[in-house]
């Protein structure tokens, strides 16, 4: 999907954002111009209170299909930002499938409004769902397959199949009375077959079949190189659930990369632009806890040639701290914003925003890391003087790291060289001299 038009709606939004009448007026353009995935993108590119403004002003039911688009952490930031009366109508008339996708992270009491209002079928659907977990297929399925008992006569399956089809559809599947799937049917053939004829003359019974408890990732990749608009889901008795289309499948494909995209810099993998200061602090202070027990690692075997280094031993054993620190963070940064550049959530309008946003989770991570360092520093070498340095070095470093990771992805982008390519590149020389430079010259400053 192309995001190309969400810069300029930004802009548009940033520049009125004073004038109600004017913002409304963009919204309703917005509306009419953009899919639903493309409004709840373009959300992610604005602080909170801006835009809760924005999300007050769209329609009701535009509101729902947007906040079923949303990324997990965006939606709570939608709710958390609102009451819950303003929020209830979001969960009213979801079918099994949208609550499933909406339910992993939603508190107990949206859960279970939305289940109050849904149809008895869609209500026993959704809880026969549940019985799967998150990473299996039975959890993912949709139920809108065409599902046809085999001693139904051809004319009678035309005139049901003569309504709406479910996008995405094919064939219709054949059942035995017991729900036991024996095969498939295209309807291109149906179509052409006289009313009389038999469709056990063409059902084709080879077909692939995903059962609920595959590995849903798995099972994802198996419908997208099957060739086909989807692929029947059945239990382990051979009786037919739901199905696995083509949509769904890309989806899973294209979050399973984000995930791993995040993970690789020790984010979770909703974090939003905007999220929280602290919350996004937490997050990444795990995986640079991590990070620091590595470096320490490196810095102790550096330690073990003391003798030779003689006097500048502990900044040379240190050394490799103040790069690591510097680089790991920056790259937490450097991977957010890529994919919002990728995404057209970054403009001009808002860049002073994330860099304002960037600077403040560098300052809390830096203070923490620093004071950690500087402590594990004096214990190891007892010198107040090098601590001091460190302390210094590591709370410039993560900070500049923070900041880069904003500008050497912007500037790449200017320039039109590819920031997921060469950016972690650039942005690790950029720590790695500043880090050095720092921790090197504040020990020659404090320690000779």
């Amino acid at each position: 999907m192309s995001f190309e038009k969400l810069p300029f709606f930004i802009e548009m939004l940033n520049d009125n954002i004073e004038n109600q009448s004017a913002l409304a007026d963009i919204v309703t353009e917005l509306e009419n111009s953009l899919s639903f995935e493309q409004i709840a993108v373009l959300l992610e590119a604005f602080p909170i209170p801006l835009r809760k403004l924005i999300w007050q002003l769209i329609n009701q039911e535009v509101q729902q299909q947007v906040f079923i688009e949303m990324r997990n952490e965006s939606r709570q930031l939608i709710l958390n930002a609102s009451e819950d009366e303003q929020c209830f109508p979001l969960f009213e008339k979801l079918d099994a499938d949208e609550l499933l996708d909406l339910s992993e992270n939603l508190s107990d009491r949206f859960v279970d409004y939305a289940v109050s209002k849904m149809t008895d079928k869609q209500r026993a659907l959704f809880k026969k769902a549940q019985e799967f977990s998150n990473d299996e297929v039975g959890h993912w399925q949709s139920f809108d397959d065409i599902q046809i008992p085999q001693r139904l006569k051809t004319s009678a399956i035309k005139k049901i199949l003569s309504n709406s089809l479910p996008p995405l559809t094919e064939v219709f599947y054949v059942t035995q009375h017991d729900a036991k799937l024996i095969g498939e049917v295209a309807i291109a053939k149906l179509i052409v077959m006289q009313d009389d004829t038999p469709i056990s003359t063409v059902m084709n019974r080879d077909y692939e079949v995903l059962l609920t408890t595959d590995n849903i990732y798995s099972a994802a990749e198996k419908v997208i190189i099957s060739g086909k608009s989807a692929l029947p889901v059945v239990d382990l008795t051979g009786c037919l659930t739901g199905r696995l289309d083509l949509q769904q499948a890309h989806t899973i494909r294209e979050e399973q990369k984000d995930i791993q995209l995040f993970k690789s810099s020790g984010m979770i993998e909703e974090e939003d632009l905007f999220s929280n200061i602290w919350i996004s602090s937490k997050n990444r202070a795990v995986w640079l806890g991590v990070n620091l027990v590595t470096a320490f690692l490196a810095s102790w075997f550096i330690g073990l040639f003391e003798g030779t280094l003689q006097q500048v031993v502990a900044l040379a054993v240190l050394m490799p701290v103040v790069a690591s620190m510097g680089g790991i963070s920056g790259s937490q940064t450097l991977t957010l914003i890529i994919r919002g550049l990728a995404l057209g959530q970054i403009t001009d309008a808002n860049q002073k925003a994330i860099v304002l946003k960037e600077l403040k989770v560098g300052c809390i991570n830096g203070l923490l890391w620093a004071a950690i360092i500087a402590g594990i520093t004096y214990l190891w070498f007892e010198n107040p003087l090098l601590s001091l340095a460190i302390y210094i070095a590591i709370l410039g470093n993560i900070i500049i790291a923070s900041l880069s990771g904003v500008w050497v992805p912007w500037l790449l982008t200017k320039l039109k060289i590819d920031p997921a390519l060469s950016g972690a590149v650039i942005l690790t020389t950029v720590t790695d001299i500043f880090g050095f430079i720092t921790f090197l010259g504040l020990g020659a400053l404090f320690l000779t």
